[in-house]
């Protein structure tokens, strides 16, 4: 390895000196496996948190480490995944605690523990691990104590602020479900526990066949799959992933917008999203649903759809042979329908915003982390 090769891409102001090599074992003052604890003396609550190769697994009433440490996973899938822990805690056998010596920084070796691939050092075994030994002659390069507390400031602040985020996102989430069951009227019930201020009425039963109209995919089916993020027309899965990639097609566009709204629904997943803007579909299983009311409130339409409590068994086409039969309760007035959706809409919105921020962090983590280390 040259010089050169051991300058990472981005440094703090002052730091110019090439990073040296060294074992992993050279750098800690504690490198070593946690010890067992038994599921029973694993607690829902107590004084002192457990840690295992991935993570929180709960509390303990007895404490086997104290400080900032890193976690190495070292057992099965969980080979080289690395955590941090803080304070008073118990490490399970199933993870490698490091904690670095004076000349080095704990902050800065966790993130570069994260960086490194460990898991290819577990062995070729039916049931993979990593052994302390083996860890501690690992190779790595690493920079000045004052350029790892520098990275390691400045990679936990940036670490605070994506769980900042992931938490308003994750309360977020949960108050819209919450929302849900209050908003829409309980099994055996005809009103729902909160309304908008003015709406009295009981509401009615209806079938989602009668409140949407749909629409087969297979005029805007993509042909190709060499998608690129240059391109302009999203194609899109009603599954998690929703936005596979872009596509170059002109042709087979569904043109949707804010004022032409439409629902792409998996027919076999039964999964949905809500979509305002044109695209393409990948999968023939998509049914596009619009309403068959114009003067009815979409956004509402949607939340009755995300509302329905279904999961699916068999593998078979659903919207025609099930959810169109599906009765659930509607409010009569298209007001009260329109103050909802507009309700939900926002909420929607917020969160999607924060799930944005969240990813964007990420990235910007991700990249940092690849420029920030040799």
């Amino acid at each position: 390895m040259t010089e050169q090769a051991k300058v990472p891409a981005i440094r703090f102001a002052g730091f110019t000196d090439p990073w040296e090599q060294r074992k992993l074992g050279e750098l800690s003052s504690e490198f070593q496996s946690g010890d067992f604890i038994s599921a029973e003396e694993i607690l829902g609550s107590g004084p002192y948190p457990v840690y295992g190769g991935n993570g929180l697994r709960g509390y303990a009433k007895q404490y086997n480490h104290d400080g900032f440490y890193a976690l190495i996973g070292r057992q099965g899938a969980l080979c080289g995944n690395v955590n941090t822990a803080v304070g008073k805690a118990y490490f399970t056998e199933h993870a490698v605690a490091v904690k670095a010596n004076f000349l080095h920084d704990t902050r800065f070796l966790a993130h570069l523990l994260g960086c490194m691939d460990l898991g290819r050092y577990s062995g070729q075994s039916a049931q993979p691990g990593l052994a302390v030994g083996v860890l501690k002659e690992v190779e790595t390069t690493v920079p000045s104590k004052a350029e790892q507390q520098a990275i390691g400031s400045f990679f936990s602040r940036l670490d605070s602020l994506i769980t900042l985020h992931q938490r308003k996102y994750d309360k977020l989430v949960i108050f819209k479900k919450s929302m849900l069951e209050k908003m829409f009227p309980k099994d055996g019930e005809s009103v729902p526990e909160i309304r908008f201020a003015g709406f009295t009425d009981p509401w009615e039963q209806r079938k989602l066949g009668e409140l949407f109209d749909y629409e087969q995919p297979q005029p805007y089916i993509v042909r190709g799959t060499e998608y690129d993020d240059s391109f302009p027309t999203p194609v899109l899965t009603a599954g998690q992933s929703f936005v596979l990639g872009y596509t170059n097609e002109k042709q087979g566009i569904k043109m949707a917008s804010p004022e032409h709204p439409v629902i792409i629904f998996d027919d076999f997943t039964t999964s949905s999203h809500f979509v305002d803007f044109p695209f393409k579909v990948k999968s023939s299983a998509i049914k596009l649903l619009t309403l068959r009311d114009k003067n009815e409130d979409i956004h509402f339409a949607y939340q009755v759809l995300q509302n329905i409590a279904y999961t699916p068994v068999s593998h078979e086409r659903h919207w025609i042979s099930k959810f169109a039969t599906f009765a659930t309760l509607m409010p009569e007035c298209k007001s009260e329908m329109q103050a909802i959706g507009h309700f939900m809409s926002n909420l929607d919105g917020l969160i999607t915003l924060h799930q944005r921020k969240l990813e964007l962090l990420q990235n910007i983590k991700k990249s940092l982390l690849d420029k920030m280390f040799v």
